[in-house]
């Protein structure tokens, strides 16, 4: 492929995958990547031509298609970042992971929009590091629990170091785990699920969180066995519960059936974590043959977070 004068290429493809954040306890902090992905195709505008913006798949009749799309801003964001001169694109889009539905599309799409301008930029990957992208995303998105997986994949640990900058410690998950996602045909406003959280909660539910979270790092790379105790939490679900009936009630359903079950993010999606036993159980009845309003899917978990190819 021909490059630029400076050394940058003519084009990139990034892939990042959806991802799952919360995961029961882990609020604000814990992420697993998925085996489902939004891809943008980049590159420069012809000299004198404006961007121009194509989207197939999730949000093609939704989403604009002018400076205002997420992917684009985010560039905008990246090559500022990068104290480049910001430049006319043409993204094309296909989208996998639905809007609104608690599986990571605004991380998705920032993501992929610094990873475009990173990858256009000549020296761009020296400039912006991934833990420098992750931490730039974060900001723009305002917590870092999907940017983590969404650029380095596998189970994630996010937090706030004492300078302020994101810090994660990224763990692979036990082999014997499956994820069953439940995708609603309803979307959700992550803002307006934020709102329902109380300022203060009892002391004995944080304390019951953390303990849950502490057990949850084991579980979901040691002892899948431990899972559904790991995945309980009293500081988020039970405060949306019902905004989200459907979702709460499809929840108390797997646990009452011994499936370590979780609203993915802020809802309305809800993300299983199986076993290869309870594939073949009569718990797979759940996900064979789910709620109305829901579609069910096995994915893998994604390794490989953000991948970028010119």
């Amino acid at each position: 492929m021909s490059r630029p004068a400076d050394g940058s290429p003519a084009a990139v493809t990034v892939r990042v995958p959806a991802t799952s954040a919360n995961l029961g306890p882990g609020y604000d902090s814990f992420g697993v990547a998925l085996g489902r992905y939004d891809t943008v195709t980049a590159r420069p505008a012809p000299p004198g031509e404006g961007p121009r913006i194509r989207v197939t798949g999730e949000g093609a009749d939704t989403v604009p298609l002018d400076e205002s799309h997420l992917v684009y801003r985010s560039a905008m964001r990246g090559f500022a970042e990068l104290g480049q001169p910001a430049m006319a694109l043409d993204l094309v889009c296909h989208n996998e992971i639905p809007h609104g539905g608690g599986q990571g599309s605004s991380a998705a799409a920032i993501v992929a929009g610094l990873a475009v301008a990173r990858a256009l930029t000549a020296d761009g990957a020296a400039r912006l590091p991934d833990e420098a992208l992750l931490d730039l995303a974060s900001s723009i998105e305002g917590h870092p629990d999907n940017a983590a997986p969404a650029v380095l994949g596998s189970f994630t640990v996010a937090w706030q170091g004492p300078d302020g900058r994101t810090r994660v410690v990224r763990r692979p998950v036990h082999p014997d785990i499956r994820l069953v996602l439940f995708s609603s045909a309803v979307g959700a406003s992550t803002e307006q699920a934020r709102a329902l959280l109380p300022t203060q909660v009892p002391h004995r539910d944080a304390v019951a969180n953390v303990a849950a979270a502490a057990l949850l790092v084991h579980a979901l790379t040691d002892e899948p066995a431990l899972l559904l105790d790991a995945t309980a939490d009293r500081l988020h679900q039970p405060y949306r519960a019902d905004a989200l009936p459907a979702t709460a009630q499809l929840v108390a359903r797997l646990r009452g059936a011994g499936v370590a079950a979780v609203v993915s993010g802020a809802g309305p999606s809800v993300l299983a974590f199986v076993t290869a036993e309870q594939l073949g159980s009569d718990a797979a009845r759940l996900w064979e043959r789910p709620p109305d309003g829901f579609t069910a899917a096995i994915l893998p978990v994604d390794t490989d977070g953000l991948q970028v190819s010119t």
